[in-house]
Parts: C-alpha cells; sequence; structure tokens
C-alpha cells in the first residue's frame, strides 16, 4: 500500500476534470483517498514487453492518458501535476518502463509502480516542490472507460466524488451538505441485501416496516420521497409500492445518501433525504467475475454470478451481466420468497471522446404467505398483546408479487476543452399482482374472536415511468481561477394504474388464537379499475461553481419546475394539481481551512405536493419551507477517512399531520391537518474510511428534534437518535468485523378499543452483527454473518393502522464465493 500520497491542497476531483478533460480518451476519476484500487478494468503487461506506439506530442495530462488507454494500464496522478507540463509524446517500440520515461522526459516526475498494471504519478527526487506545485491534490485514475467514481474492488468505506446533490462530481468534502456513500466494500462485508438493509446501515437514516413487501424511509424527522437511479429521478406512490424498498443491491456499485433538501435535482420532495442506487458499470478489458452460493437461517438460499468481459480484441466494446436467485423461508409463519435478478449491461467506446452504455435490469418477486398490515396492538378489552414474532395475518395464498424492468441508454462526449455532454434515457416497468387479506378489529382475550376480513382483495398495479436526462458541463478559467458550469433538464412522466377484483365469498375468520394462515381463498369477481394517476414534471437547472478565492468555493444553483398531476381515487373522486414555473434555488459556501479542514453553509427552498386530505375532504396546500445547512469536513490519512460533523435547521408550513379520530368524508382514509411553523434542528456526525490498511470503519450518529409554531412534537414516531458503528479488521487471511445500530424510542397516538387515546411507543434498542471471512485461497473465500447477535425483540413498526410488526430475530448467513 501506498502510504506516501500528497495531501490535497486544492479541491480534489473537480479540477482533475478541469485539468485532464482535454484529452482523448474518457477518464475514470477513481477515489484518491482510497487504497490502491485494485486494477481489473486492464491488461496486465510485463514491463519487458514491448509495443508499437504512435502518441503525438501535447499536453502530459492527455498524452498520458491515451498512453495508459493503449497500454492497458492504469496511471495514477494529479492534476495539478501536469498543469502547464508537455510531452514529446511517443512512437516506435516500447516497453512500459521506457515509454513512461520517455513521456516524462524533462517534467521532474516519476511514477512509482503499485501493483501489477498501475503506477503512481509523483515528484521525482530532483525535482521541487515549486515546480510542481507540490502541495496538490489527491490522484485521480486515467483509463478509457469514462468518467465516474466505482467503488468496487477497492475495498474502501469512503468514495471520492458524487453527484447526487448538485452534478457537479464533487468529493464529499466539497460538497456542502451532510453525504454518507455506502459502498460496494459495505455491502459485502455487512451483507446487505436489499435497499432496505442499506438504509438500516445509513447514519440518520432509518426505516418502518409496513407490511412484509413494503418500508418506509426517513430522515430528520420527514419522509424520504426522493430516489435515483444513476442519478436519474424516480418515484413510487407509497400506497402502490410492491417491493421497492426490497430493491436487491447486487447490481449496485454504490448508494449514494444526501441528507437534507435535494431539490436542485430531484425538483419536489420532502427536505429529508435523496437515495442515488449507482449501477455496476460494464469497464473491464479482461474477463473478470465472481460466483456466490450462500445459505442461512430459515432456509435462506441464494446463488449469484456477476461476469465482466471485453467484446472485441481492443476491449473498447465491453459487456457484463449480472444474476441472482434467492429461495427462502421466513421468522414469520407461512411467510415465503422467491427473487431472482437480472442485469445486463453494454458499454462501448464510439470515439476516444465518447462513451455510450445501454442496458436492461429486471428483479422479479414472488413471495407467498405475504402480510397486510400488521398484527393487532389490542385486546378487545383495550388490554395490551403479546404475539409471538412468527404470528402472521396473512394467508397460505396470498401473494405480494412484483417485477421490476429498467432499461435505459445515454451517451457522454468530452471535448478536448473540457466540455462533457451527457443524455440519457431511462425506461422503469413496474407490475404487481397482489392476493391480499386485510384482518381488523380486536380479538377476545379468553377466546381470540372479534377479528375480520376487512380486505380480501386481489389489486393488479401497473407502472411506467419515461425519464429524459440531458446536462452539460463545462470547466473554465477567470480571474486566474477554475470555475465550472452545469446546465441540465430532466422530464419524468409516470402513468399509475390500479385494477381490483372484490371477493365474493369470505370465511369467518374464528379465533384469531387458532388462526395459521390455513384461511380458504375467496371468490372473486370481475376485474375493474381503481385507481389511475398521471404525474408529469419538467425541470430545467443550471448550477455553477466559482473559485472566489483559492481556499473559498461559492456554489449556486436554481431550478425551474412545472409539476402536474391527475387521477381517479377509488370512490371515484379525481383529482388534479398542477404547478408551474416553482423555483428552487440552491446555494452553497465552501472554506477549506487547510490541507485536511474545510467548513461549509448551504440553503435550499422546500416544495413538496401533497395529496392529503382534511376532514372535510379538503386537500391540503403543498409543503413549502427552507432548508439551512453548516458543518466541518475533513479528510485524514492522505485521503482515506471522510468525517463530517454537520448542523442543521429545516423549517416548512402545511406538514401533513393526522387527525385523531376523523376520516375523509366518504372513505376509510385518515384525515389530516396542516401543522405551521413547523421546524426540525440538529446535528450528525460521520467518520468512514480505512484508518490502517487493514482497518475499514464506520460510525455515525444523528440527533434532532421537530415541533411545530407551538411546541408541539410532530412526526414522533420517527427515533430522534441514531447511532450506527462496523468496523473489519483483517489479519493475513482472516477478516473479523462486527457492529452496532441502535435507535432511540419513537411513538404514535391511537384510540384504543375503548376510544381512549394512547401513546404506542417502541423502547430504544440496539441490534449488534458480526461477520468474519477467510481467504482459503486468493481466488476462494468463506463469510460467515450473523445478525441481532443477542436476540432483541423489537418492532419494526408501531402505530400503522393502530397495529404493529416485529422485527427480526437471530439469523446467520454463510457465503462462499470465488473469483475469477
Amino acid at each position: 500500500m501506498q502510504t506516501t500520497l500528497s495531501i490535497p491542497k486544492r479541491t480534489p476531483i473537480v479540477r482533475a476534470i478541469q485539468r485532464i478533460t482535454g484529452s482523448s480518451r474518457h477518464l475514470l476519476l477513481c477515489s484518491a483517498l482510497l487504497m490502491p484500487v485494485t486494477a481489473y478494468s486492464t491488461n496486465t503487461y510485463a514491463e519487458t514487453v514491448t509495443q508499437s506506439y504512435a502518441i503525438q506530442a501535447g499536453e502530459l495530462g492527455s498524452v498520458l492518458n491515451l498512453f495508459a488507454s493503449q497500454a492497458g494500464v492504469n496511471i495514477y496522478f494529479d492534476a495539478a501535476l501536469t498543469r502547464g507540463l508537455q510531452s514529446s509524446g511517443l512512437t516506435g517500440e516500447h516497453s512500459i518502463d521506457s515509454a513512461l520515461q520517455q513521456l516524462l522526459q524533462g517534467t521532474h516526475l516519476q511514477v512509482v509502480k503499485t501493483s501489477g498494471d498501475s503506477y503512481q504519478l509523483q515528484v521525482s527526487s530532483t525535482g521541487t516542490s515549486s515546480e510542481v506545485d507540490s502541495v496538490t491534490l489527491s490522484p485521480v485514475q486515467v483509463s478509457a472507460t469514462g468518467i465516474g467514481n466505482t467503488t468496487e474492488g477497492t475495498n474502501s468505506y469512503t468514495s471520492g466524488s458524487m453527484n447526487t446533490a448538485t452534478r457537479l462530481g464533487l468529493s464529499i468534502r466539497e460538497t456542502p451538505q451532510s453525504v454518507s456513500v455506502i459502498t460496494r466494500q459495505m455491502i459485502d462485508d455487512m451483507q446487505l441485501e436489499s435497499l432496505t438493509d442499506v438504509v438500516n446501515t445509513v447514519t440518520g437514516v432509518t426505516s418502518s416496516n409496513l407490511d412484509s413487501s413494503r418500508n418506509s424511509f426517513s430522515a430528520r424527522g420527514f419522509g424520504i420521497d426522493n430516489y435515483q437511479i444513476d442519478g436519474v429521478p424516480t418515484t413510487w406512490e407509497a400506497g402502490w409500492a410492491a417491493g421497492e424498498s426490497q430493491m436487491d443491491t447486487v447490481i449496485y456499485d454504490r448508494i449514494e445518501v444526501v441528507r437534507g433538501a435535494s431539490g436542485l435535482i430531484s425538483g419536489e420532495g420532502n427536505p429529508s433525504a435523496a437515495i442515488n442506487l449507482v449501477r455496476k458499470k460494464a469497464d473491464s478489458k479482461e474477463f473478470t467475475g465472481y460466483a456466490s452460493i450462500s445459505a442461512g437461517s430459515w432456509d435462506r438460499y441464494q446463488g449469484t454470478v456477476d461476469i465482466s468481459t471485453p467484446l472485441n480484441e481492443s476491449g473498447t466494446v465491453r459487456g457484463r451481466l449480472v444474476g441472482s436467485y434467492l429461495d427462502e423461508r421466513s421468522f414469520i409463519d407461512v411467510l415465503e420468497n422467491e427473487k431472482s435478478v437480472f442485469y445486463g449491461t453494454l458499454a462501448a467506446d464510439l470515439t476516444d471522446n465518447t462513451l455510450m452504455n445501454v442496458g436492461i435490469s429486471q428483479q422479479q418477486n414472488k413471495p407467498t404467505g405475504s402480510t397486510w398490515g400488521g398484527l393487532p396492538i389490542w385486546f378487545s378489552d383495550g388490554g395490551r398483546t403479546d404475539w409471538s414474532r412468527s404470528k402472521t395475518n396473512a394467508a397460505d395464498w396470498t401473494e405480494w408479487s412484483s417485477t421490476h424492468t429498467n432499461y435505459f441508454a445515454n451517451v457522454e462526449h468530452v471535448f478536448d476543452s473540457g466540455l462533457k455532454l451527457y443524455a440519457g434515457y431511462s425506461k422503469n416497468i413496474n407490475d404487481a399482482d397482489l392476493r391480499l387479506i386485510f384482518l381488523s378489529g380486536y380479538p377476545d382475550r379468553t377466546t381470540g374472536l372479534g377479528m375480520t376480513t376487512s380486505g380480501p382483495t386481489w389489486y393488479d398495479v401497473e407502472r411506467e415511468q419515461d425519464n429524459i436526462d440531458i446536462y452539460g458541463s463545462l470547466p473554465f478559467d477567470f480571474a486566474g481561477q477554475s470555475h465550472e458550469l452545469t446546465v441540465g433538464f430532466l422530464h419524468s412522466k409516470q402513468d399509475l394504474i390500479t385494477e381490483r377484483r372484490p371477493r365474493l365469498n369470505p370465511a369467518p375468520v374464528g379465533s384469531f388464537y387458532d388462526w395459521d394462515g390455513s384461511y380458504p381463498e375467496p371468490e372473486w369477481g370481475e376485474k375493474t379499475t381503481y385507481t389511475t394517476q398521471k404525474t408529469k414534471q419538467v425541470g430545467g437547472y443550471a448550477v455553477a461553481r466559482l473559485t472566489l478565492a483559492d481556499p473559498l468555493k461559492l456554489i449556486l444553483g436554481s431550478r425551474l419546475t412545472n409539476w402536474e398531476i391527475e387521477g381517479m381515487k377509488w370512490n371515484g373522486d379525481r383529482y388534479n394539481f398542477d404547478h408551474h414555473q416553482v423555483v428552487t434555488p440552491y446555494a452553497g459556501l465552501i472554506y477549506e481551512i487547510n490541507d485536511i479542514y474545510s467548513t461549509y453553509v448551504s440553503y435550499t427552498d422546500i416544495f413538496n405536493p401533497q395529496d392529503a386530505q382534511d376532514r372535510n375532504g379538503n386537500y391540503l396546500d403543498p409543503l413549502e419551507g427552507e432548508n439551512y445547512e453548516a458543518g466541518i469536513k475533513a479528510e485524514y490519512l492522505q485521503g482515506r477517512v471522510n468525517a463530517t460533523f454537520s448542523v442543521f435547521r429545516i423549517e416548512q408550513d402545511n406538514l401533513a399531520q393526522a387527525d385523531t379520530g376523523f376520516l375523509v368524508p366518504g372513505t376509510t382514509s385518515q384525515a389530516s391537518v396542516a401543522a405551521e411553523g413547523t421546524t426540525s434542528k440538529g446535528f450528525e456526525v460521520e467518520v468512514s474510511g480505512a484508518i490502517t490498511e487493514n482497518w475499514n470503519l464506520l460510525v455515525g450518529w444523528s440527533q434532532f428534534q421537530t415541533e411545530d409554531a407551538d411546541g408541539t412534537a410532530v412526526n414522533t414516531n420517527y427515533p430522534r437518535r441514531t447511532a450506527t458503528l462496523f468496523t473489519t479488521y483483517r489479519m493475513n487471511q482472516l477478516t473479523l468485523g462486527g457492529g452496532v445500530n441502535w435507535e432511540s424510542s419513537n411513538y404514535t397516538m391511537a384510540t384504543n378499543p375503548l376510544g381512549q387515546a394512547e401513546k404506542l411507543k417502541q423502547d430504544s434498542y440496539a441490534l449488534v452483527r458480526l461477520m468474519a471471512k477467510y481467504q482459503m485461497t486468493p481466488a476462494l473465500s468463506a463469510q460467515l454473518n450473523i445478525n441481532n447477535v443477542f436476540d432483541e425483540k423489537y418492532y419494526t413498526n408501531i402505530g400503522f393502522y393502530s397495529q404493529l410488526a416485529y422485527g427480526a430475530p437471530r439469523n446467520a448467513n454463510l457465503t462462499l464465493k470465488y473469483d475469477f
């Protein structure tokens, strides 16, 4: 491992883009904050093997980029090191070593080999700091596979750059908001199989179980409704979600989470967080991949294959296939699940400066014994129940089956001036087949009678969303400083339709004590349209990153949005909302104190239309408000560790709160009341990265309070304080790890069977996890993960429709993985 990297004085990623994008090849900007990056995307050449080159003289960074592409090696270097330097080029037959010596002749720079096909550019022993500005940027990797920041293969718990907040490709330290990146290594070490697993690991973000196939997420006291796939906003209607929160992580390189408002890219949404799922790329120029099998508690079995390969001799066309199949039972009676995942993508270098990606992903969830809602909280006499965690409210025929398909295509071109143009299209198709039963009421304490089947219903759900994403990014110099401007356009159109088959002859429930899922399936009526919804959002934005002085950067941006929604509710009521020319400003100021620390402040507006109705049936006005944040960030140990401390304040009006005891007229839906002057304020701390070559660490703490103008707590069902910790340590072939996730208490107010208001409380709890991995051979490893080590009994939800759900007991999973 290289331990003498230059310490960054200026911004590491954006300036690298500005200085290097004049090359004749695409650039893969890899994190300089990591341990040595494993070179899985290039061919390995012995230093003594010669190859013919014909590289013209030019700017050193561009020449090195082209050489790396032709030679099939990785060269890590600092943009500032090559600034203003020229190379005489390269012609004729050369080995790697002789070629690099000639390319660097007269520059006072040298390369140091870090692995079989990776090199680090640095100042030679005869060079001087004044000649090359030795207090430099963090290194970046040049390769012919496009601009990005892949975490796969880095063994890292941190990342170098991300696009979720501003589209400027900023590092964590440069982003004026609180950011978490769950890298591929974290996902693998903790075996975070689903999006919900990831959310439960992110600092300040929590999940709540609605039933066996749906989870809701929250941060800073508000629900999360901003989701992105490869930076493209996507939405799902919570009431008709069907497995989206269980999206498998096997196809993703990382998950980026930006806490706070994210209206610049997402448009409308809550000031909670934005979650961006970033796919794996087809970036390997040699055949590589892995296969794994695993077995775990409750008859859980899974197999996965991930293969990358070049599709032509030069490697300018590359492909990748990922497949996974899961079959499992559950700690909940009669609940079973089959899940299959497929992902195929193709990348092609159309020219030296143009990269195209196309692909398709599909996930099929086939659960049976699916629950709808949870278990009853009270007996009919008002006393509290105490069910076994295995107790179910489902029938063995119920299902929450879904298929999620995504098609995508994008192309990016980088001009010699550094201008980057990107255009992408994606289509999401989500289908669900829901045969469900909803048990309501309160059982008698003695007989168990009293429960009724208020909703055996068969729903068919189809949601299609088309997205267009176009933007351009231009680095430029002005007044002796480097700046960047990004202008973009986003168009999204979504159609949601649900159809319903009603029950015809439901059988009585009988005693809930005897309920074992063997309840007979009723006959179903004719399918009819139940609800419809069409949503259209068009947005244009511009954001600039301006260097006011060497240590001071200003980010200014604004978005203009047109948002329309129309639909029909199940009772025949039609609704239509439209909001035009909604302006969402964004501003951030970053001051670099020294080579390690920087401070920031940021501001953005909040706008979020909502379809909640009051006790008179009137729709509530959109959420409006402001989001303020300030903090300090640091990059320790030559950037291998990122640390953040942030404070925030969110102010908004019209926040929908349950109007306890009232329903929307003519429906069974909970009526809402708009809370005015709602304020959420708090702070967050996170440290992630490699403490040493063998020691990775993630630790985070979040704390907030949310009140209305009268000082009354709102959204009390979200825990006010959370903590997360996970660490691994590698000792030769053995890696040991462990961690804990802790949540403070939370509560919901509800009306018990006696008509009395009652506080439903989840006490604070901690979940401990352990892992051990043994590298039996260079290619074969075995990994054991144990979750909820101390078998904590806790709720994943209490109060939703006056019901409850339990979290999983202690469980384990063993995985064998073979790399090739």
